[in-house]
C-alpha cells in the first residue's frame, strides 16, 4: 500500500530523511469532563475549499465539518472556547462569519447537551483597521458583540481589542471601557490578556509597556469587578508571571492558562494553587490532554506528566515565532488525523508555514502518540511533499 512506504521528510539543515511513523495513538476517543480542572479547548474553523471566494479577502466556512470538530472536543470532555484567535479572528474570519459561527456553535451545544461547556469570544473586530476610532466606537463594538453572544444564550470571553490598543491614551481609558462593558453583562465573563507575540497590534495593552505596570492595571480592574469576572485567560508565554498573577486574583476568580509553552506545570499547579486551561494547543492534542487530565483527577501526577511532556515540544514548535501563525499547525494536524478532508484555511493561511515546519509537526505528533492513523497521515502528507518538489 502507498501509505506504508516511508516518507522523505525535509529537515531544518536542508537534508531529506526517510521517516516512517510509529504506532497509532493509544488515547481514547471519548472521556468525561475533568473534575479537578476546567478545560477549554479553543477550536479552529474548517474552510470550504470549493467556495467561489477570494481566500485572502473572503471567509468561506465548512459549517458541517467545523461543528463536527466541536462535537469531537465535547466527546473528549472539553469545554469549547468558541470564536477565539484559534478560529482566526482577525486573520481570515470576519465579524459576519464570526456571528454565524457563534450562532451555529451555541445551537449545536444546546442540541447535544453541552451548552454549559461553551463560551464565546466577544471583541471589537467589526471595526475596520485604520485611524479615527474613538473610545465610544470601541465601547459600542464590544456592546454589539457581547449582546449577540448573550442573546443566543452564550457566555462571554471578553477578547483583547486592537481598536482599544490603537486609540487608548493610557490605563484609565482601558479601565473606563472595561468598566462600561462589565457593568452591562448578564453573567461573569472570562477576560483575555493576549500578548503581542500573538498579535503585534496589542503591544502595550492595559496602557503600559512594562508588564508589571500592566499587571497592576489588570488587577485593579478585576478587583473592582470581581463579581463580573469568572476568570482571566493569560496568553503571555511567561510561566513565572502567570503564577504571580494567579496568586493575587480575588477569591472565586479563576486563572485560565493560555501559555502553550508551559501548560503542564501551570495546570498541575503547586501548593498554593493551579491554573485551569483555555488553550489553542488543546485543539491539536485533545486526546492526550483528555487522558492526562483524567490521570490528574485520579491523583496520578506521574502519568499526567508522562502523557503531556511529549506534547510540549510539539506545542512549542506549532507556536514558534511568528507565534500568530500557530493556527496553521493546528489545522495541519487536524488534516493529518482525518478531521477534515483538505489542508485549506480561511485567509489562505495554510501558506503561513513552510514544508520544513510542517514535516517537523508530523514527527513531533508521532513522538507524542497523536497520529490516530499513521498510514492515513503518511498518505495525506505525500501531496504536500510533492507540491514542494519532494517525490
Amino acid at each position: 500500500m502507498i501509505g506504508t512506504r516511508p516518507l522523505l521528510l525535509p529537515t531544518a539543515d536542508g537534508r531529506l530523511e526517510v521517516y516512517s511513523p510509529g504506532a497509532p495513538s493509544p488515547f481514547p476517543t471519548s472521556a468525561n469532563p475533568p473534575r479537578t480542572r476546567v478545560a477549554y479547548a479553543a477550536a479552529h474553523v474548517v474552510s470550504d475549499p470549493l467556495a467561489t471566494v477570494n481566500p485572502w479577502v473572503d471567509s468561506a466556512v465548512d459549517w458541517d465539518t467545523t461543528l463536527a470538530y466541536r462535537r469531537y472536543l465535547w466527546d473528549l470532555g472539553f469545554s469549547v472556547a468558541e470564536a477565539m484567535d484559534t478560529a482566526q479572528r482577525g486573520m481570515g474570519l470576519d465579524w459576519t462569519s464570526t456571528r454565524e459561527l457563534i450562532r451555529r456553535a451555541l445551537a449545536e451545544a444546546r442540541a447535544v447537551g453541552a451548552i454549559d461547556r461553551i463560551a464565546c469570544g466577544a471583541g471589537t473586530d467589526q471595526l475596520l483597521p485604520g485611524g479615527g476610532k474613538t473610545l465610544l466606537d470601541v465601547i459600542r463594538a464590544y456592546e454589539e458583540q457581547c449582546a449577540f453572544v448573550e442573546e443566543h444564550g452564550g457566555r462571554i470571553i471578553l477578547m483583547a481589542s486592537r481598536a482599544l490598543a490603537a486609540c487608548a491614551s493610557g490605563p484609565d481609558d482601558y479601565l473606563n471601557v472595561y468598566d462600561r462593558i462589565l457593568s452591562q453583562v448578564r453573567q461573569p465573563v472570562i477576560l483575555h490578556w493576549l500578548g503581542d507575540m500573538f498579535d503585534a497590534a496589542l503591544v502595550g495593552y492595559w496602557g503600559c509597556i512594562e508588564r508589571d505596570q500592566a499587571t497592576e492595571v489588570c488587577l485593579r480592574l478585576i478587583q473592582t469587578h470581581a463579581d463580573k469576572v469568572a476568570g482571566i485567560k493569560v496568553s503571555l508565554l511567561d510561566e513565572e508571571h502567570e503564577v504571580e498573577l494567579r496568586r493575587r486574583l480575588p477569591v472565586g476568580v479563576r486563572m485560565f492558562t493560555g501559555d502553550d509553552f508551559n501548560y503542564p506545570t501551570l495546570i498541575r499547579g503547586d501548593e498554593r494553587g493551579y491554573s485551569d486551561a483555555l488553550l489553542g494547543i488543546f485543539d491539536a492534542i485533545a486526546p492526550a490532554a483528555a487522558a492526562a487530565l483524567a490521570a490528574l483527577d485520579r491523583g496520578d501526577r506521574v502519568r499526567y506528566a508522562a502523557i503531556l511532556e511529549p506534547t510540549v515540544a510539539l506545542s512549542r514548535h506549532i507556536f514558534h515565532a511568528p507565534t500568530r501563525f500557530y493556527k496553521t499547525g493546528v489545522v495541519f494536524l487536524a488534516y493529518l488525523n482525518g478531521h477534515q478532508r483538505h489542508f485549506e484555511m480561511v485567509g489562505g493561511q495554510q501558506s503561513a508555514r513552510s514544508i520544513v515546519h510542517l514535516a517537523e509537526i508530523l514527527r513531533l505528533a508521532d513522538r507524542a502518540s497523536l497520529l490516530r492513523d499513521p498510514e492515513q497521515a503518511q498518505a495525506r502528507m505525500r501531496p504536500l511533499l510533492a507540491l514542494a518538489g519532494i517525490d
